[in-house]
């Protein structure tokens, strides 16, 4: 019975030592709201499931102090069709990191997509920046390098594989400076391109920082057609003002003669959950306008 009590120890004793050798960390964020929309058609109710996800994560230590990274995240819809189409993949890549920064390989966001840091105040919703903006790219068969951090600048560069004899690899590549949570740092402030990414060449600038309580963003963007080359401008400004428990929130957003705003606000009921509510309109000179009320909550794991 001792024999058989000290193998059961054992075994327990590998488990804990293999978990600590081989962490693993599920997460994921649940975030649906109620809305009534109108695309330009007309008006109807309902229910979102603003890019909801779940994923696992874990770094292995490895030696010549270097570190394995991995993880595999995928996005589900909770409110439409429960077949194939309800899970898609989000970042999904394999790693290295050390002293000399960081390699990833898998899918990945562009470095311009990653440059705008938390700059979008309404990211994932109806007026997350991608309606006006091309540049919010997750692309296939991508190679990423981060620079280790010097002076509070970081580099970030996205090599893209075309994986056709067609077709030409892109890159994305960003200079970023501070901390997007603001921190560690009183500015986040990014520069980043796209060369002949998802068909376009795209360029933006973004500023974000604190005044008083008011935090503070505005970014400009081009795009251009990789074919015809038909070339865009456009801006953004936005606020955020926190208020006991709420964060009241406004954003505008222009590219050529397109525009929208969005006034929104978000309340804590707990550590990593909120309810909130947003409004947005958003005018276009080519097609009909749209405008969105959406009330919801949103949950962290």
């Amino acid at each position: 019975m001792f024999a058989k009590k000290a193998v059961v120890v054992a075994m327990l004793l590998g488990l804990v030592g293999a978990v600590q050798a081989d962490p693993l960390t599920v997460y994921g964020k649940i975030n649906v709201s109620a809305q009534s929309s109108d695309d330009g058609a007309g008006r109807f109710s309902e229910l979102k499931s603003n890019a909801s996800r779940f994923g696992v994560k874990g770094d292995y230590k490895l030696e010549d102090d270097l570190t394995l990274i991995y993880q595999l995240e995928w996005e589900v819809d909770l409110t439409d069709e429960a077949n194939e189409k309800n899970i898609k993949g989000r970042d999904q890549f394999i790693g290295l990191t050390g002293s000399w920064g960081t390699i990833k390989a898998g899918r990945n966001d562009t470095a311009l997509k990653l440059s705008q840091g938390k700059m979008d105040l309404f990211n994932d919703y109806e007026a997350d920046i991608k309606t006006l903006w091309k540049g919010e790219n997750r692309m296939n068969n991508s190679l990423v390098y981060i620079t280790p951090k010097f002076a509070g600048f970081s580099l970030l560069v996205t090599h893209i594989m075309e994986d056709s004899e067609k077709g030409l690899d892109g890159q994305s590549v960003a200079l970023m400076y501070g901390d997007d949570s603001l921190k560690d740092s009183p500015l986040y402030a990014s520069v980043s391109m796209d060369n002949d990414v998802n068909g376009y060449d795209s360029s933006r600038l973004f500023v974000q920082g604190k005044v008083a309580k008011i935090k503070l963003g505005a970014g400009l963007h081009q795009q251009e057609v990789m074919t015809g080359g038909t070339k865009e401008d456009g801006y953004l400004l936005n606020a955020a003002y926190p208020l006991n428990k709420f964060e009241l929130k406004a954003q505008y957003q222009t590219l050529e003669d397109h525009d929208g705003y969005t006034l929104g606000a978000d309340y804590k009921i707990g550590k990593e959950t909120k309810l909130f509510a947003w409004y947005s309109s958003f005018d276009f000179y080519n097609k009909a306008d749209t405008d969105y009320l959406a009330v919801g909550i949103e949950h962290k794991f």
